[in-house]
């Protein structure tokens, strides 16, 4: 399998030097070739299929040049040693819990097989520097699934003062640790400046020629295959539940890596009918849907901060599996946009009417589907719960009038001691962090 770019300036390439380059060299994103589709008798025993088995199958066509079966096999058991249960929410209505991983997030999916793949592929006494930026979520998971991974450095940037205690909690909780090989700094400024930044030092050449730097973003190919897997997975636990394999799919949306991965899933034969992109008020993509403009614009800040993306990265790749073609997408995907009221109260209505509790990121997936005309009666639907409810207590609790209790993966975050470090949002400051970390390897 090779792998192209979106703007198609740049030689197709291997999956090692897509996983490592993360930004491809002419500014764009790498994405298979082709999407391998599952031939209808793999389809018809999915049911039968473990998470684990399924996760091989579904990278096995692009990695099988690179990485031989039995190590496939061992990096998909060792990162994905979770459950990622299906749970009826209401009739019709099912969320599928990403959040049993080790930072409470679906992004320890993504992560955890990405580091893995990177550990597989590494063929140099030096190490890769693997720089991130984060809106919430993504930062703490790619920490997490790095940390004590040999021949690695990672940085992580976040926006200061627009996460969550908790999340900030998670996030910097190996920085008081001197041979760590895990850093988050905080950035003044919004996500989208964090990101900026990613890019600009992935397209800085000679920052490139002393350092091995990949990005652990939703850019990475690396990060965006395996989120494949959980909606096959979904459609696994659908067909034994209710025996039948239909369904509508709501994906909460920041950056789009979730929902492209769902696009690949859906070209692989999987029979999801439409997705909803449903986002906060940071809606271009679904605004783009209803008049065919993509209009990127400053991020808006939410009580859903880890979708506070004002432009988003992956819609360069939805944009290119559809040709630049809005009608074609537009068969396949309807826009949904929330605000905070109504997100605080869909967490409120759901709780009391049936004792299921959602982080703002699934209340407003749950709102894709419920509110998007779909009839679950006959095609039932399901909504991708993203993260933790404990993550993001101060919403929720305000909303359901307790406290949540905190698993005790948060627990043990909240316990270390507070290491917030900051720096000024330059690539010179990023650059300085980069090659410190690669001197001190």
């Amino acid at each position: 399998m090779r792998f192209v770019t979106t703007r198609g300036r740049a030689p197709a390439t291997s999956l090692e030097w897509a996983l490592f380059d993360g930004l491809a060299p002419d500014g764009s994103l790498y994405m298979p070739e082709s999407i391998d589709r599952w031939a209808p008798e793999e389809l018809a025993a999915l049911p039968s299929r473990s998470l684990v088995e399924i996760g091989i199958r579904t990278l096995r066509p692009y990695t099988a040049e690179e990485i031989d079966e039995a190590t496939l096999g061992s990096l998909v058991t060792d990162a994905l040693n979770f459950p990622i249960p299906l749970v009826e929410v209401e009739p019709g209505v099912h969320a599928l819990e990403l959040f049993h991983g080790p930072t409470l997030a679906f992004k320890d999916i993504g992560a955890r097989v990405m580091a893995r793949l990177i550990s597989a592929l590494h063929d140099r006494e030096a190490p890769t520097s693997v720089l991130v930026a984060t809106s919430g979520d993504t930062g703490s998971a790619v920490g997490h699934a790095f940390h004590g991974v040999p021949h690695t450095r990672v940085i992580v940037l976040y926006p200061a003062g627009r996460v969550s205690p908790r999340q900030e909690a998670q996030l910097t909780m190996f920085n008081a640790e001197p041979s760590s090989n895990v850093r988050a700094y905080a950035i003044a400024g919004n996500f989208d400046d964090c990101q900026r930044l990613v890019k600009a030092a992935s397209a800085d050449s000679a920052l490139l020629e002393r350092l091995r730097l990949t990005s652990a973003n939703s850019i990475n190919i690396g990060r965006l295959l395996p989120q494949m897997v959980y909606y096959f997975h979904a459609v696994a636990q659908l067909a034994r539940r209710t025996g039948s394999d239909r369904t509508f799919v709501s994906t909460p949306s920041g950056n789009f890596g979730n929902l492209t991965a769902g696009l690949m899933a859906k070209r692989a034969g999987l029979p999801i009918e439409r997705f909803v992109a449903a986002t906060n008020v940071n809606d271009v993509v679904p605004v783009y849907l209803t008049t065919g403009r993509f209009e990127p614009r400053a991020s808006k800040q939410t009580v859903a901060n880890a979708m506070d993306v004002g432009n988003p990265s992956n819609f360069d790749r939805m944009s290119w599996m559809y040709g630049g073609d809005v009608g074609a997408m537009r068969r396949d995907i309807v826009g949904s946009s929330h605000a905070d009221d109504e997100i605080s109260a869909t967490i409120r209505r759901v709780y009391e009417e049936r004792g299921y509790l959602l982080d703002p990121h699934s209340a407003i997936a749950y709102l894709g589907i419920t509110r998007s005309g779909f009839d679950v009666r006959s095609v039932p639907g399901i909504f991708l719960a993203t993260a933790h409810p404990a993550k993001f207590h101060d919403v929720v609790e305000a909303a359901i009038g307790h406290a949540v209790d905190k698993p005790a993966p948060l627990v043990e975050a909240l316990s270390r001691p507070s290491h917030v470090m900051r720096i000024d949002a330059s690539l010179d400051a990023i650059k300085e962090r980069l090659f410190d970390s690669d001197r001190n390897s």
